[in-house]
């Protein structure tokens, strides 16, 4: 078995409103016929049979992507958030029962983030004009 880089030349959605997948769209080196492969970023049912999990070897935005260095820095950001909420959990449970009722809490989760957020910009902004 020989593994060579390919480039990703895009990536796409595919499928019907609500039951869409993503595909990678990479382009075949010359020495094997050339052209353009797509591959399904998500899991199918082969997948779950073989035990193999597609999103662990394959990333759907590669490093040598040109969004991947605008994306990435954004990422710590999403996950310190998303650990932040998790660490308000009681047990790792919602704090309520139901889709509309968890919609509101996290609403509320998020308007209490940007209201800090903010307090804390607005005292570091007035405690540099005073210095």
């Amino acid at each position: 078995m020989v593994l060579l880089p390919i480039e990703c030349i895009r990536t796409q959605r595919r499928g019907a409103q609500g039951r869409y997948r993503f595909y990678a769209v990479y382009q075949l080196p010359p020495e094997y016929g050339g052209g353009e492969l797509p591959v399904r970023l998500c899991k199918n049912e082969a997948d779950r049979t073989r035990g193999l999990n597609r999103a662990e070897h394959l990333r759907a935005i590669p490093p040598t992507d040109p969004d991947f260095p605008r994306l990435k820095a954004r990422r710590n950001d999403a996950e310190s958030i998303n650990r932040a909420l998790e660490d308000t959990l009681y047990w790792g449970r919602a704090h309520s029962v139901g889709r509309v009722a968890q919609e509101a809490d996290l609403l509320g989760f998020g308007l209490s983030m940007n209201a800090l957020s903010w307090h804390r910009h607005r005292k570091r902004k007035e405690a540099s004009a005073a210095a």
